[in-house]
């Protein structure tokens, strides 16, 4: 169960729990969407709608790994600790967890309908959301019946993102149901950078992510490779990054500076944020050795978007 003091501490973070262990949150480019008409970069280059996409996860305290960069809380940070891995549910019913957090988002969207800069219009679009991005918090291919959570989310109208560090193969090989558009996210160019960065509880965490690389790059659905880079720890050695996207194959490529926030202020320093001129420096290297090609930047959310 979600200790107490942490439940508290999500909520009040305007997290809202959903049965035993997923969570909804409103995302930051949702609200920017609806009261600036600013969007992520995600509605750029994928089409999706920034104000009607749904920031959601089936696993929100658990993970196999406590990257440094990680905005979540981590069992160990501010003193509150539970046993994050293996995960301790068989899984609450899908399609129950997905209404439930329509529902609950649309609490949380309830007092944009009075601001000033918000049209109505707009705001009955954004409380019937059209994506879930599966990737608020936590691994989501711990959850048992992930599969059947995207068969569910199709069959409501949502496409679906799936983001996962590729810890856990044997979960992805057993996926039925691919999402519309599927992450791994790839934080180290080597071992050595990967047990320092991402701090993983598996013992052969490298390993595992290298053979979901292997699996990635033969699955029927829309493949991102994205790089999280962090000056002074993992924004380096592009040539070794290259050859973990080849083994991947995928459709495109973000590469992504390290942002500031969350619990990752407490475990890394501002500094270690890079610029965006650092990120299309690398960028434009990991083009070189990768042979994908540069193919969009987005300077507010410090990434550039590489594709074949």
């Amino acid at each position: 169960m979600i200790p107490e003091e942490v439940r508290k501490l999500l909520e009040k973070q305007q997290y809202r729990i959903i049965g035993n262990h997923s969570a909804v949150k409103i995302c930051h480019w949702t609200k920017q969407s609806l009261v600036r008409n600013r969007v992520c970069y995600k509605q750029k280059w994928y089409g999706i709608q920034s104000h009607r996409c749904m920031e959601f996860t089936p696993s929100v305290i658990w993970c196999t790994q406590h990257c440094l960069f990680c905005w979540r809380i981590q069992s160990g940070d501010r003193g509150l600790k539970w046993k994050e891995y293996p995960f301790p549910f068989k899984g609450d019913d899908p399609r129950e967890i997905l209404e439930k957090a329509i529902e609950a988002r649309k609490q949380l969207l309830s007092g944009f309908k009075g601001n000033k800069n918000v049209t109505l219009k707009k705001w009955e679009e954004a409380i019937k959301p059209t994506n879930v991005a599966i990737s608020l918090s936590g691994e989501p291919t711990l959850y048992p019946r992930l599969s059947e959570l995207i068969e569910v989310a199709h069959e409501m109208g949502l496409k679906t993102f799936l983001v996962s560090n590729g810890t856990l193969p044997e979960a992805i090989e057993k996926l039925e149901n691919l999402p519309w558009q599927f992450y791994i996210t790839v934080a180290a160019p080597d071992k050595e950078t990967y047990l320092k960065t991402c701090r993983p509880l598996l013992k052969d965490g490298w390993e595992r992510l290298n053979k979901s690389l292997e699996i990635f790059s033969n699955l029927d659905c829309r493949r991102v490779i994205r790089l999280t880079l962090v000056k002074g720890l993992n924004l380096k050695d592009p040539e070794k990054y290259a050859e973990l996207i080849l083994k991947a194959n995928p459709n495109f490529v973000e590469a992504k500076g390290f942002m500031h926030v969350g619990e990752a202020q407490k475990r890394l320093p501002r500094e270690a944020m890079p610029r965006f001129e650092d990120i299309k420096e690398f960028a434009e290297k990991l083009a070189e050795y990768s042979g994908y090609k540069i193919a969009g930047m987005d300077l507010d959310s410090v990434v550039v978007l590489l594709k074949k």
